[in-house]
């Protein structure tokens, strides 16, 4: 009551709880096509960059020309290739789960256990019993090898710990999430491990199970309703926008790299150009992955707020965060 008893203070503002909050469906149907999207994109790198030539060429000429600097940036490359293991995706999902029951918030605990097994036994048919690598370049044979488990590993436990913070962490959580993807992915390439198609793909098909389990998205994964107006809100949407500039820069060095190369004689053999391509495009892909989840996140997370005097579900005590 206010200090004349003549009604609630004005700060005494309510707060909807998720057991009572009205779940937007429309990021939920745009999370819904962005992840039916992503699912194509995968096939359409798969067939642009293995099964045609001047992709397959490409792709081979990232992977040799992986050999310049090889020695110094080994360095760098190989902690971060060890730290993936069977051990590393249980204590990844392990602690996107903890963070998401100490809040409460069971269906989110779900969620990010479906996304990582999702993601990573997704990658593992499409590699080993959907795709194929047909010879079209001659020279050694190479077995298909995307997408990539070890980018899927780091995306999907990353992707999943966005999905868990609280509201006012994801932004963070986004950009580092984005720098460790970006270090295992370019590390594959380092290490000759990999194609730049094969990271390329398998961020792609953790943005598809992301956007997935936020479209089926619960009551209880819900956040309690913010103090901005908008559902994404100013630090969200600067954070994806920075992102979203760095992966449309990068995407644009990895597409000025390709047609250098593809414009070139065989007897050339810019590989060092096609390497430089590749991880651009690596980099463009994860940038472009976290920008989306973040925004897509928050806006599937936000609860609509009944409007006071209209129909519509109680407000109640804000739970924890």
């Amino acid at each position: 009551m206010s200090a004349a008893g003549s009604g609630p203070a004005p700060s005494a503002r309510p707060v909807v709880a998720p057991s009572g909050a009205v779940v937007r469906l429309a990021p939920r149907v745009v999370a819904g096509a962005v992840g039916l999207m992503s699912l194509v994109l995968v096939w359409v790198t798969w067939r642009l960059l293995v099964d045609t030539y001047a992709g397959q060429r490409l792709d081979q000429m990232a992977f040799d020309g992986a050999t310049y600097g090889q020695g110094r940036l080994w360095s760098f490359a190989e902690p971060v290739l060890d730290v993936v293991s069977v051990t590393f995706v249980v204590a990844g999902l392990g602690a996107a789960m903890v963070v998401a029951l100490i809040r409460r918030r069971w269906g989110l605990a779900v969620q990010v256990a479906v996304l990582v097994g999702g993601a990573n036994v997704t990658t593992q048919l499409l590699k080993h019993q959907v795709f194929h690598r047909d010879n079209l370049i001659g020279g050694f044979t190479y077995e298909n090898a995307l997408p990539s488990g070890h980018t899927t590993v780091a995306a999907s436990v990353a992707v999943a710990l966005l999905i868990a913070v609280p509201r006012g962490a994801r932004p963070l959580v986004a950009l580092l999430g984005a720098a460790y993807t970006v270090a295992m992915g370019v590390s594959t390439l380092v290490a000759q491990w990999h194609r730049p198609s094969d990271a390329i793909a398998a961020a792609l098909v953790v943005l598809a199970w992301g956007c997935v389990v936020l479209a089926f998205t619960p009551r209880s994964g819900l956040d309690p309703a913010p103090e901005h107006r908008g559902v994404v809100g100013p630090a969200s949407w600067a954070t994806g926008c920075l992102l979203w500039l760095g992966a449309a820069v990068a995407g644009a060095v990895a597409w000025w790299g390709a047609e250098q190369v593809l414009v070139s004689t065989d007897a050339a053999r810019p590989t060092v150009t096609a390497y430089f391509a590749g991880a651009s495009a690596v980099v463009a892909t994860a940038l472009l992955t976290f920008g989306v989840m973040l925004v897509l996140r928050q806006a599937t997370a936000c609860p609509r707020v009944p409007v006071p005097g209209t129909v519509g579900p109680p407000s109640g005590v804000a739970p924890r965060a």
